[in-house]
């Protein structure tokens, strides 16, 4: 019931905005006015979906299942030059995101967001996942640093928070920043303790084709379950939750490679990981893709696995593709394995 409410209160709080963008067209020496057009020029309605199916050996037990794994849909409103609202709804799990922009400067370089929305850690959690070369979209060192899932401690919270950013971009373009002050306790919930996640995102940008970024986060986390690799840290403790990560990316139309080392602190456990993932085009909408990922979730128990995968995928139609993977998953603490997936993607 308390899910239900929630869902129904944040398309209330939606429909409330965008009704208030259409109010804002109203003329005030009472002519007629295109509403149609009014509300095309200040609306921007997206989505996208990705299914498919996916075969592994994991464990020694053979697991094939046809899979419906995102169905979002988002609308942006701008409701002045500077002022915009933003509600993200994937119907295939919950309520993404739903937060308010405002533009201080004409040059973009002062921003504020307040709201629920992706925060800034690592250079992949930011990114939208039909931008992103793998099926299982995030390295595992994200997806379990950054709040995707896999963590139990944190919950899934498919790297996304309660807070307020300031962000902006400098000097031509070349510096962007993020800073963000969020609660820590992931998606569709109010914190749980007192303490506030600081998060601090840093983009160079030196030429068109090439950035490094560094990120990092500071904060204290309360844990909704346990985990084999984390046996001090119990359900209900408030425990230390910090996490770096340094980064590059290439991207030109003949090749494009993103190669990221990261790290955390959960308690008194310390863990670490990194990737390369590249996809090179070879024929009009056809790319090769291939990663290497690492990530020891104990470094004192040598909790690591690698995952080797190569692929190919096909750009029908802007951001509609098809996907075609293998991995082979080199782990230290089970049973290697081989996974195989396939995917297609339509987006608007």
């Amino acid at each position: 019931m308390r899910k239900q409410s929630f869902k129904s209160s944040s398309l209330a709080v939606a429909l409330a905005v965008f009704s208030s963008v259409a109010a804002m067209g109203q003329r005030s020496d009472g002519q007629s006015i295109d509403w149609l057009k009014e509300l095309t020029n200040r609306i921007e309605v997206h989505g996208y979906a990705q299914g498919g199916y996916s075969y592994d050996d994991n464990h020694k037990q053979t697991n094939s299942t046809f899979n419906l794994k995102r169905t979002l849909f988002w609308a942006k409103a701008r409701v002045t030059d500077r002022f915009s609202f933003l509600f993200m709804h994937d119907f295939s799990s919950v309520v993404q995101e739903y937060y308010l922009d405002y533009r201080f400067s004409n040059d973009k370089s002062l921003n504020v967001r307040l709201g629920q929305f992706k925060h800034s850690y690592s250079m992949e959690n930011p990114l939208s996942p039909t931008m992103l070369e793998l099926i299982d979209v995030y390295s595992q060192a994200v997806l379990f640093l950054a709040g995707e899932g896999p963590d139990p401690l944190n919950g899934v919270n498919y790297g996304r928070d309660l807070g307020m950013m300031v962000y902006g971009d400098l000097f031509n373009n070349k510096i962007h920043y993020e800073l963000a002050l969020m609660n820590g306790q992931g998606i569709n919930r109010k914190d749980l303790n007192s303490d506030k996640d600081l998060i601090v995102h840093l983009e160079y940008k030196p030429t068109e084709h090439f950035r490094v970024v560094g990120t990092a986060q500071k904060g204290r986390g309360h844990a909704v379950g346990t985990a084999a690799w984390n046996p001090g840290v119990k359900q209900g403790d408030n425990y230390r939750r910090d996490r770096v990560s340094l980064g590059a990316e290439w991207k030109s139309k003949e090749l494009n490679v993103r190669a990221e080392y990261l790290g955390g602190k959960d308690g008194d456990v310390d863990s670490y990981g990194g990737y390369v993932t590249a996809s090179v085009p070879i024929a009009d909408g056809l790319d090769i893709v291939a990663s290497a990922d690492y990530y020891d979730r104990n470094t004192d128990m040598d909790y690591y696995q690698t995952n080797l995968t190569g692929g190919i995928q096909y750009w029908f139609y802007k951001k509609c593709r098809l996907q075609l993977q293998y991995t082979r998953c080199l782990s230290h603490f089970s049973d290697d394995y081989n996974w195989l997936q396939a995917q297609v993607q339509v987006a608007f």
